[in-house]
């Protein structure tokens, strides 16, 4: 199965499929399926681009709009997990994941399908410790505050994740787990983003949780986006018992969508040929749904997850076999996913813009059917009734102000938190002392033309391979022996035999072709930051 991954897809549905038609022209074949690692922005009208986390300067309607109203129809199915600048208030109708347009799947605050016998999870938003132990008790209208912490990752759904057996496949993140850095090429990496260093060096770029989930999970892939540079690793891992062989991922991130930017990445994945080939439900997750139904909290309360310290009366939610036959009951033994799509809001006309239209905390059915099947919590109806009860939307507002600006206060069970790190990033537009949000949002052109680097292993060229079986863009990141020596791939990964393409070549002996120029700017566009001392104190969502 021809599986593209896209990292930051900032609106740009078009170019993306266009990309994609141009790779299917000079590929071995079509694309089955296209998988998208955030910053999706499912903007259907000017109200979603209010809930939209960056300045006002950078709302662009974009093309999504036009999948939404049925103008157009995705060519592939695309399956979309949630980053830090989306429509918050679109994919917040669809916390257990849904369809934003037909064909255009979002996994949900955390999810898990199956495509084709493939199994796919993800987690959407980024990591920031001052949020992760709250409920999720945001709604629109977002303040200032909300609007940003709508899209933090929550340990709620980390923790689902982690009551997971069965293997993974594939697993999506938008930020890159911590420390993945050191599996790759990392001597390239801070070459290419030389302001990363500090962090790199203090083992603090990337998210603790999404690393705790690489731990549990250990899927067969992980793709990642976020940080705008295309970068893989291969990070293996130890075996529980002496019997079973170490499992190994494969981990790869990749640039935003822009012209000469390594944004997508066409893999060859193996597929189960007698599965069906459209979207089904995965019984393992839903029962874990069904079984942490109770532990729903839609307040601002720091709460932790149940563990076996002798606090709880129950730590382990993971699916049983009986559990999971009640999930199959309930959905008469039926696990596609419906095509049950369906227009919650008025879409965008270019003729008539409507810059005043109100803002509307949404039921959506999909949701609603979805609940009412499995027995589960609406969060939105949850919030709904908290709302009404407590003034829930009304009453914290100003609290919620004076919280977010003490990033690193709250307590939690990481030790450690970016979000205040003053590491300037080159490739970003800071936002004037009078924008009407803090974070960083929008990056600024720049050189980000990667040479490949001739890998000095067997090990190291097989792996680099097998992520350039259709060159769709430029220079992908190997493992080189000075940067894996003394990392756990080079001590104990194994050589694999060449990955080949259908006519039996080499890939590392395929001259390598890309879909755009290949030469690039040179220099950096220097970008003047107005507000430093309140940059570095604020809650720096944007590292990308």
């Amino acid at each position: 199965m021809r599986v593209a991954v896209a990292g930051c897809c900032h609106g740009e549905l078009d170019k993306i499929y266009e990309t994609l038609a141009l790779a299917e022209r000079r590929g071995p074949g079509p694309i089955d399926l296209l998988l998208c690692c955030g910053d999706f922005q499912a903007v259907r009208n000017e109200a979603d681009l209010r809930c939209m986390a960056v300045p006002p300067k950078y709302r662009h309607m974009q093309t999504f709009y036009r999948y939404y109203s049925g103008e157009k129809k995705a060519p592939v199915l695309t399956i979309f997990i949630g980053g830090n600048h989306e429509a918050s208030n679109h994919l917040q109708e669809l916390p257990y994941g849904g369809w934003v347009a037909p064909n255009i799947y979002y996994l949900g605050l955390a999810g898990v399908v199956k495509y084709r016998g493939v199994r796919i999870g993800g987690i959407s938003g980024i990591f920031k410790s001052h949020d992760y132990r709250k409920g999720h008790f945001e709604c629109p209208p977002y303040n200032a505050a909300t609007i940003r912490s709508i899209y933090h990752v929550r340990n709620i759904e980390v923790y689902k994740l982690k009551q997971l057996k069965q293997p993974m496949d594939i697993f999506l993140s938008h930020d890159w787990p911590r420390s993945i850095y050191h599996y790759g090429n990392k001597k390239q990496l801070l070459k290419t983003k030389s302001f990363f260093r500090q962090e790199v060096e203090n083992n603090t770029l990337g998210s603790p949780a999404a690393s705790e989930l690489l731990e549990h999970l250990k899927p067969t892939y992980w793709f990642s986006a976020h940080l705008h540079v295309k970068f893989a690793a291969l990070m293996q891992h130890q075996a529980k018992d002496k019997g079973q062989s170490a499992k190994a991922t494969r981990f790869l991130a990749l640039d935003k969508c822009l012209p000469h930017r390594d944004f997508l990445q066409v893999i060859e994945i193996e597929h189960d040929p007698s599965a069906p080939d459209y979207l089904e439900y995965d019984t393992e997750w839903l029962a874990i749904l069904r079984a942490t139904d109770d532990l729903i909290n839609v307040s601002e309360r720091l709460w932790n997850m149940p563990e076996n310290n002798g606090l709880h009366t129950r730590w382990d939610y993971s699916a049983t076999k009986e559990a999971m036959n009640e999930v199959l009951e309930k959905l008469n033994h039926d696990l596609k996913v419906p095509c049950n799509f369906s227009v919650t809001a008025a879409c965008y006309d270019p003729s008539k813009p409507q810059t005043q239209m109100q803002l509307v905390h949404r039921i959506n059915p999909q949701t609603t059917e979805f609940c009412a099947q499995l027995g589960i919590t609406d969060i939105n109806i949850r919030l709904q009734k908290a709302k009404e009860e407590q003034h829930l939307c009304g009453g914290y507002e100003e609290q919620d102000d004076v919280q977010s600006n003490d990033s690193g206060e709250d307590p939690s069970e990481y030790n450690t938190d970016t979000s205040a790190l003053s590491s300037i990033n080159p490739d970003e537009i800071m936002l004037d002392e009078e924008e009407e949000y803090d974070d960083s949002i929008v990056s600024a052109h720049s050189d980000m033309n990667t040479p490949s680097v001739e890998p000095s292993s067997d090990q190291a060229s097989d792996f680099s391979a097998s992520f350039s079986d259709i060159r769709i863009l430029p220079g992908s990141m190997t493992v080189s022996s000075d940067d894996t020596s003394g990392s756990p791939v080079g001590k104990e990964g194994n050589r694999g035999d060449p990955v080949e393409l259908g006519d039996g070549k080499d890939l590392t002996k395929v001259p390598l072709k890309r879909l755009s120029d290949e030469h690039e700017p040179e220099q950096r566009k220097k970008i003047k930051r107005r507000n430093q001392a309140i940059y570095a104190a604020v809650d720096n969502d944007d590292t990308a």
